[in-house]
């Protein structure tokens, strides 16, 4: 096991720590980009599910991420223990409490399956606009510009939930190595220069 993996198990008995849940919801599909690029995949990200330890015979983790997948996407979404694919203590300087496990959830769907929970998420989704700000495909192909999974991955992310979606991408083979390291790659360069920007503008507030 990697450094600081450990199993659902092992995590549930761990005392006085915190579960967080996130889950990677995606699709094959035939669709493409200006008629020419194939998508070959759709990838959505969203979700997490904080409870403290101490009560887990009333609500099991993948319930609790059920529920509020349902309250925060609008549809039932129906996630068990065999889409759990990671299960780790919170890396230092997360972003996250320093006591909080997380668990990292996969779940295959119908391509239909993922544009009506789209639909529902900014249309009846409790939750829409409030702790959920809508969701967002991750977009797999690199343009000519060099657009795509590079701008994408070069956004900022909670915790380590760009680790995360990098690793799954590999692991289902989503996408190419050579071209997610070229997106790495690309990706970092863009937060260079994002970071140079935002110092330029700190700077015009401060004169």
């Amino acid at each position: 096991m990697a450094s600081g993996q450990m199993s659902r198990a092992e995590a549930l008995e761990c005392k006085g720590f915190r579960h967080a849940c996130h889950v990677m919801l995606y699709s094959d599909t035939e669709s493409q980009l200006f008629g020419k690029t194939p998508i070959k995949h759709i990838v959505l990200m969203q979700m997490r599910y904080d409870v403290r330890l101490g009560s887990p015979t009333e609500e099991t983790l993948e319930a609790g991420l059920t529920r509020e997948l349902l309250e925060e996407v609008g549809l039932a979404v129906p996630i068990s223990e065999e889409d759990l694919v990671e299960t780790c203590i919170a890396p230092p300087r997360s972003g996250f409490n320093p006591r909080l496990i997380l668990h990292f959830y996969v779940k295959k769907m119908e391509e239909e399956q993922i544009r009506e929970l789209e639909k529902a998420a900014a249309s009846t989704a409790v939750d829409h606009g409030l702790e959920a700000m809508g969701m967002v495909r991750v977009p797999l192909y690199t343009t000519k510009s060099g657009g795509g999974l590079p701008n994408f991955l070069s956004h900022s992310f909670i915790g380590n939930a760009r680790t995360q979606l990098v690793t799954s991408l590999r692991r289902l083979h989503l996408v190419f190595p050579g071209e997610l390291r070229r997106a790495l790659k690309n990706s970092l360069r863009m937060h260079a220069e994002s970071a140079r920007s935002l110092k330029s503008a700190v700077a015009l507030m401060e004169e």
